[in-house]
């Protein structure tokens, strides 16, 4: 399947082949001044934000006995967070306009990490909820501001794998929060897993701030409502960038549900294990580390609609590969819903970079803003179908959403086809 057939462009293909800096634009690229230490501090940024974002996932059996609440009670830990992230990434997307991409990613962190460190103490489920809520707004200054950062001062040669190599470090910081907190929590509660996660994320912050370049074609923006407004409009009428905002989205439910699930499945009979292996379990994330890093070769082979096939087919493979009561078949689902996820998420978040001619920190906020209200969506309706229906209701929730990422994907490569051939007669 070539670029053409797909409506990739032959320009992000050639991502993955950049190994020199392109001399003829003074931004970013692989092999550049800045551009090693640039990728290392937005990686770390992406270990601290998923290490402090879902900290309480692995630990919900936990939460659960603790504090006396069921499954979709205590999952309101998780959902509390993104459901903040998803509210507030768009007004932080407007502040990052404004004051600049590094000063609110900066600021983010501080907040969020200081909230992080308070988290051990709520005394009862409906303060811890709500601390949760304050760190997912603290931490909604990070993604939308780092996928501007990104399209500002990287070619846009480099564009989809530097955005891969950040949402490798989620993926990174996804995965050691979970096992950290698993290992920690069986030996010491969850009380002190979650404070190790706020130290760590403390360290990955602090490296951050002295190590990203500062900006160089950063253009302060305006904070009046009514440009703000007039951006958002303009964005959500554009119809590729819906589709990509709802692939986002979908994505993160089925991701969201089965990673707050997954923890009491295995927990409960037939399997039955300690707490620490079921953090291990999130090793599985290295997949996603490796999948996201190199999306940009994924595109330049297949396409971009092509990609995201390939993701959503992978998932859907994953998903009912889970299904199975014998543990390997049970972590190789783990594995292929994993590199599924992270490879659309990779795709869908660096095209929205790429189509937006302007407003690019609010049009990255919009595509935030939906991938965490998946999120959200995912924890919670997840947690409530594996109450009702077990294991099987939060796969058929994770497939029915694999179901509308392919069906928006032959929207759009139906449009495409559409406009190429009103073009072709045109000419």
């Amino acid at each position: 399947m070539t670029p053409a057939d797909t409506g990739a462009s032959t320009t992000v293909g050639a991502a993955s082949a950049v190994s020199v800096p392109d001399t003829s634009d003074s931004r970013m690229a692989p092999g550049g001044p800045g551009y090693r230490r640039m990728s290392f501090a937005l990686f770390l940024a992406g270990v601290a934000t998923f290490a402090l974002l879902y900290s309480t996932q692995a630990l919900l059996p936990l939460i659960s006995g603790d504090m006396g609440v069921t499954a979709s009670d205590a999952s309101w830990t998780v959902a509390a967070a993104t459901g903040g992230l998803a509210v507030f990434v768009l007004p932080m997307s407007a502040l990052s306009e404004r004051f600049g991409r590094r000063t609110v990613m900066t600021a983010s962190l501080a907040v969020a990490v200081t909230v992080g460190l308070l988290v051990p103490f709520a005394p009862s489920l409906p303060a811890l909820v709500a601390l949760r809520a304050v760190q997912g707004a603290a931490l909604a200054g990070l993604p939308a501001s780092a996928t501007a950062y990104l399209a500002e001062e990287v070619t846009p040669r480099a564009l989809v794998t530097a955005i891969g190599l950040f949402v490798a470090g989620n993926s990174v910081g996804g995965m050691s929060g979970r096992v950290i907190t698993g290992w920690v929590a069986q030996e010491w509660g969850w009380r002190i897993a979650v404070g190790v996660i706020g130290a760590v994320a403390v360290a990955c912050a602090v490296a951050f701030r002295l190590l990203l370049p500062a900006p160089k074609h950063f253009r302060a923006g305006s904070l009046r409502p009514q440009v703000l407004v007039r951006t958002v409009r303009d964005h959500l009428a554009n119809p590729l960038l819906r589709r990509l905002y709802a692939i986002g989205a979908l994505f993160m439910t089925v991701f969201g549900g089965v990673y707050t699930v997954i923890g009491y499945r295995l927990t409960e009979a037939p399997f039955s294990l300690p707490q620490g292996l079921v953090g291990s379990i999130f090793l599985v994330y290295l997949v996603g580390t490796v999948s996201a890093s190199t999306a940009g070769r994924l595109v330049g082979r297949l396409g971009r609609r092509g990609a995201l096939y390939l993701g959503g087919g992978t998932t859907a493979a994953g998903l009912l590969l889970s299904l199975a009561s014998s543990l390997p078949l049970v972590l190789l689902g783990l594995v292929l819903i994993t590199a599924g996820f992270f490879a659309g998420h990779a795709v869908a978040s660096s095209a929205v970079g790429k189509t937006a001619q302007h407003g690019r920190a609010q049009a990255s906020a919009l595509y935030q803003s939906a991938y965490y209200v998946g999120s959200s969506a995912g924890s919670t309706v997840g947690a409530l179908a594996f109450h009702s229906g077990g294991w099987t209701g939060t796969v058929g929730v994770g497939l029915l959403a694999v179901l509308g990422v392919v069906a928006i994907t032959v929207t759009g490569s139906v449009a495409a086809r559409r406009v190429t051939g009103t073009a072709t007669a045109g000419a």
